[in-house]
């Protein structure tokens, strides 16, 4: 068993400094876009410089709708204020000072959320009602109606038996933010798969996806690709810009999953496709990595092996064709009789041949 480790530090001047009060009381609490946004905005205000929502988005492969609602998140806890111009135009963002404690939202009537600028709009959040808090009798009434059909699915993709509160858990997103059985079965595989077996998670994404007004699995799919780091970054070494569809994404995800390449031998992929055309790049990288599939390609080693075997190969099969051609051309000289006695399949103006140029040249190709 480890004992404690101390920890030390090496930092220079050119850090930023977070606050204590945000660690302990604001960071557990807020997702990943929202935490990176903060932190970044922290940088650019201590090396006094400016940035944009469409910087922000360009920064972290994010939509400009999730860095505004990153924004809204944390002016709704009161760490930043946001000020609007008369055209409700976003024209700068107030870092308040977090060295002494304040309840979250303690300033909610001195900051006032105002429109997104129409530049930037997008479409509004949908309202998601709170969480009650469940009696015995409520999570025992939810268990015995049709609606636990779900629970047997969930301890399977969490592998251990409900607890109370992941009871509540579960009624809630089913009561509150009806949720569909498909829906929440696809909600908890989502979570399993990007190893997040916490209920308290499963609920984050629940109301973000509630707040987005996702209905379906086929929606909370398109909207989990487009915030893929991985596969947005797969796109774009495809020379793709466009937000991944249901179909790209699946695509795309295939080779991770089923394939079980790593990041590195796909963007290897998508390098030597690149250079290879223009057109069904998708369709094309994903024959060249099923071949490597095949072949069981595990490492760039691998590769460099599976390309210098192909290259003897085809030098081998050229020689073969050469040698081919040289002995056809000789045994046709046969027929070229010298001493002018011709026939009827002699009529024709003889060639003389260099076959040792010929044979060189052959060679050569």
């Amino acid at each position: 068993m480890m004992g404690r480790v101390t920890i030390s530090h090496n930092v220079g001047e050119d850090s930023t400094t977070v606050s204590n009060v945000f660690i302990d009381e604001y960071m557990q609490d807020a997702n990943d876009a929202q935490i990176k946004i903060y932190l970044y905005l922290l940088r650019m205000m201590k090396a006094n410089l400016p940035t944009s929502v469409s910087a922000l988005a360009d920064k972290f492969n994010h939509t400009e709708k999730d860095v505004i609602r990153a924004l809204k998140y944390w002016e709704k806890k009161a760490l930043i204020t946001l000020e609007y111009d008369g055209a409700d135009t976003l024209i700068g963002i107030h870092m308040e000072d977090l060295t002494t404690h304040r309840p979250s939202g303690s300033r909610k009537n001195e900051s006032v959320l105002k429109a997104v600028p129409s530049s930037n709009k997008e479409e509004p959040e949908h309202a998601v009602p709170a969480k009650p808090n469940y009696s015995a009798a409520q999570l025992r009434a939810f268990k015995q109606s049709s609606d636990a059909n779900i629970v047997f699915p969930a301890e399977q993709y969490f592998k251990r038996p409900l607890t109370s509160t992941d009871l509540m858990t579960l009624y809630y997103i089913k009561d509150e933010l009806k949720f569909s059985d498909d829906l929440l079965d696809y909600l908890m595989q989502y979570c399993v798969d990007n190893h997040k077996a916490d209920f308290r998670y499963v609920e984050k994404v629940a109301l973000n996806w509630a707040q987005q007004g996702i209905k379906t699995p086929k929606q909370a799919r398109v909207e989990n690709f487009k915030r893929d780091p991985e596969l947005i970054e797969i796109m774009k070494a495809l020379g793709m810009e466009n937000s991944p569809t249901e179909k790209e994404g699946n695509f795309i995800k295939s080779w991770r999953g089923e394939l079980g390449f790593s990041m590195d031998i796909i963007m290897e992929a998508c390098d030597r496709t690149v250079m290879a055309t223009q057109k069904n790049r998708l369709k094309y990288c994903d024959s060249i990595l099923r071949s490597w599939h095949v072949n069981k390609v595990s490492s760039r080693a691998d590769i460099a092996r599976l390309d210098a075997d192909f290259t003897a190969d085809l030098r081998k099969k050229r020689s073969k064709a050469s040698v081919s051609s040289i002995s056809k051309i000789r045994s046709d000289e046969s027929y070229i009789r010298p001493g002018g006695v011709q026939n009827r399949f002699n009529q024709f103006q003889q060639n003389t041949y260099d076959f040792a140029e010929l044979e060189q040249k052959l060679l050569d190709n």
